[in-house]
């Protein structure tokens, strides 16, 4: 029966294709999303609700009978959305403030693998910025050095000498720009990245097709880190051994540690694994779905993904595996010029409604019946194809159909896998 009612917490292209799936749900009746944006708008009702005001949100649910809400953002559930949510008896897809730790906390993510057995870059952890540089000027460059807690995605750097790493560690330690905490020093690994997302319920894991996202600014993996560029599945540098590898001895091992460690997981636990010379190690984790990741992945999905996040977020065993569909995707996202640093918004967007794919919203608003810019990523272009090729031939073609004076994108999307096919 189609009569539920869902909430997502969030406001980017991420949570646009949450929305976008759940609006294939045929039991989902009305959807709406906080803050929401332009583009989830012709989906669902925005409320004038800020992700981070977990008290206004759960008021939100209460007095409007909310089913199932499901959270997008890591900041969200940093503040404890889905430990207050609970607490008041609402249904949530998320992670407890505890199991977020995974993400939120570098150092609580390293001793999860280490006491586990889960295989990452080996490491040391510093609050004492004298410390932190002796050690660091004893080791061979590059270094890894991140942030312990949430950065908004700019808390790593690659030190390439002792200048930068010196800069770093000044930067997180002494002028506490992320706020008071530590840095955990890794050793630099070599190897294509890629992202494992599934969905986790305690011990049961539910994978989602691989996904390749682009960090870099500009083509050939050039210029400076973004939130991401563009993102497609179907990694051929990824064999059957490696995928089977990657399940079982980090994501299902991972979550079967959560849980003997009393907090377990109930929501995406986002793997950004790469493929060493050694093998597959941990990068990082995430507590939630990746982005731009989510914009090719969900696409994908057949199964009812209502019944995944409900299932989920009770800590249930899903009755079948969630169906995927064996086509592939890729997405390139519009930028303002200057992204990811200084922009200026406020420029129309046209030809939109040329486009024969799925665009997802980023940072947009409407002025009466115009388009606008409205942020850094601006939105994404996804299509479906029979394999890479002709996906990413369909891709660039609607892209070009997109006007505006202010926006770029890179032409090089998934240029790794097709490097990897000529090999």
């Amino acid at each position: 029966m189609k009569d539920k009612k869902v909430l997502v917490v969030g406001g980017g292209g991420r949570e646009h294709a949450i929305v976008d799936a759940l609006s294939r749900s045929p039991q989902v009746a009305k959807i709406f999303c906080a803050p929401g944006n332009a583009g989830i708008s012709s989906q669902a009702e925005c409320i004038a609700i800020k992700d981070t005001d977990i008290e206004a949100l759960k008021l939100f649910a209460l007095a409007n009978g909310i089913d199932l809400t499901v959270v997008g953002p890591e900041a969200s559930l940093a503040r404890g959305i889905v430990d207050t949510f609970r607490e008041a008896g609402l249904k949530i897809f998320g992670h407890t403030c505890d199991a977020s730790r995974i993400e939120t906390s570098k150092e609580f993510a390293k001793r999860i693998m280490l006491k586990y057995g889960v295989p990452t870059a080996a490491y040391r952890t510093f609050t004492d910025y004298s410390e932190a540089l002796e050690y660091v000027g004893g080791r061979p460059f590059p270094t890894v050095l991140k942030y312990d807690g949430l950065a908004a995605g700019k808390g790593v750097v690659v030190a390439l000498n002792m200048d930068e790493a010196d800069a770093a560690l000044k930067d997180m330690l002494l002028d506490s720009r992320f706020g008071e905490g530590k840095v955990v020093v890794e050793d630099y690994m070599t190897g294509p990245e890629f992202s494992f997302m599934c969905f986790v319920s305690g011990k049961n894991v539910y994978p989602m097709p691989l996904s390749q996202d682009h960090k870099r600014a500009f083509d050939g993996d050039n210029g400076p880190n973004t939130g991401g560029m563009g993102a497609y599945t179907s990694l051929p540098f990824i064999t059957e051994d490696d995928w089977k590898f990657a399940f079982e001895e980090i994501i299902c091992r991972t979550a079967a540690g959560m849980e003997a460690e009393g907090c377990p997981l109930s929501g995406v636990l986002y793997g950004g694994l790469m493929k060493t010379p050694q093998g597959i190690k941990v990068v990082e984790f995430n507590a939630r779905f990746g982005d731009p990741e989510t914009e090719v992945v969900l696409p994908l999905l057949k199964s009812d993904i209502y019944d995944v996040f409900l299932a989920v977020a009770a800590g249930c065993e899903l009755t079948e595996e969630p169906q995927w569909d064996d086509a592939v995707t890729i997405g390139v996202v519009l930028a303002s010029d200057g992204y990811p640093g200084s922009y200026e918004k406020g420029f129309e967007i046209t030809g939109c409604d040329q486009v024969d794919g799925i665009l997802y919203h980023m940072g947009t608003r409407k002025d009466g019946e115009k388009l606008l810019t409205a942020g850094g990523r601006v939105m994404m272009c996804v299509v479906k194809g029979n394999d890479l090729s002709e996906a990413r031939d369909k891709v660039y073609n609607e892209v070009a159909r997109i006007s505006c004076p202010n926006l770029f994108y890179r032409k090089d999307i998934a240029h790794i896998a097709f490097q990897a096919d000529s090999k």
